[in-house]
């Protein structure tokens, strides 16, 4: 917090000379806590794609019950043909996956083989958390795909909400274009796999009303062996914040940087 209130104290200082701060600024969220809560967000979305997409390419077949590599929970699979419905249960008390503990149910539906144009892979979230961050909403990934060699889908996110360790609410939605760039000869191996999100936009709103617009502005790399994005930058405006999230130089880390419109830079991670 003190880092955050010092991150605050430094735009205002630098980049808002004619313009009041004061504890309202943190409060309705227009500080850097939205912003990390933006990313977080983000790669919170992205993680549960993964999950349904390891969980069905992992199961091309009905079955009562299955593991699955990678997935700690219990995982439950209803219908002989599609649609399919899987139910990711990592109970109440939780279990960890990659150092991360999930708890609740992720309900995933997919409509169809994910590598099929127009087939669709719906997120929907019920009680639940990762590391006590709870999670809400759902996502539609789809498969739009219009050139074979290169696998294209949309995110879309809505009704989604995030409520952090403080108890502060973000509600979010967006829609994103992700396309394939590794791993397309191999469809049911998932650890070779490359994305590249070559444009979008997400919208991030307190329950104080401040809000947040990032818009892709140089393609974001996501590595399936990764549970964050690598590479790529992210357009913010919102409140007096104006300037860019860079999440790096293809390192597989949880580190980013935001650099104001001013040109005073900030290292911070999720």
């Amino acid at each position: 917090m003190k880092k955050t209130a010092f991150l605050l104290l430094s735009i205002c200082a630098t980049a808002l000379i004619y313009v009041s701060c004061s504890n309202d600024d943190i409060v309705n969220g227009t500080d850097t806590t939205a912003v990390r809560a933006s990313v977080v967000i983000d790669a919170a979305n992205e993680m549960d794609i993964n999950t349904g997409l390891l969980v069905t390419s992992s199961s091309p077949t009905a079955k009562s019950a299955t593991d699955v590599p990678g997935v700690c929970a219990t995982i439950t699979v209803s219908g002989e043909s599609y649609p399919k419905i899987f139910t990711v249960d990592y109970g109440t008390t939780g279990c960890t996956d990659s150092q991360l503990i999930r708890k609740g149910k992720l309900k995933i539906t997919l409509s169809g083989p994910i590598i099929t144009t127009g087939s669709k892979l719906t997120i929907e979230r019920i009680d639940y958390s990762i590391n006590g961050i709870k999670l809400e909403g759902t996502i539609e990934y789809t498969n739009t795909t219009t050139v074979p060699t290169v696998p294209q889908w949309s995110r879309k996110v809505t009704n989604g909400k995030f409520t952090d360790l403080q108890g502060r609410v973000y509600t979010n939605s967006g829609m994103h274009t992700v396309k394939q760039t590794a791993g397309v000869d191999t469809p049911y191996v998932l650890t070779d796999n490359v994305y590249e999100m070559t444009e979008g936009t997400h919208t991030v709103t307190t329950d104080k009303g401040a809000t947040l617009t990032l818009t892709v502005q140089e393609t974001l790399v996501k590595k399936q062996s990764c549970d964050y994005i690598s590479k790529g930058k992210l357009k913010v405006e919102g409140g007096f914040l104006k300037g860019v999230i860079d999440y790096g130089n293809n390192d597989c880390d949880s580190n980013f940087t935001y650099t104001h419109e001013s040109g005073v830079g900030y290292n911070l991670s999720m």
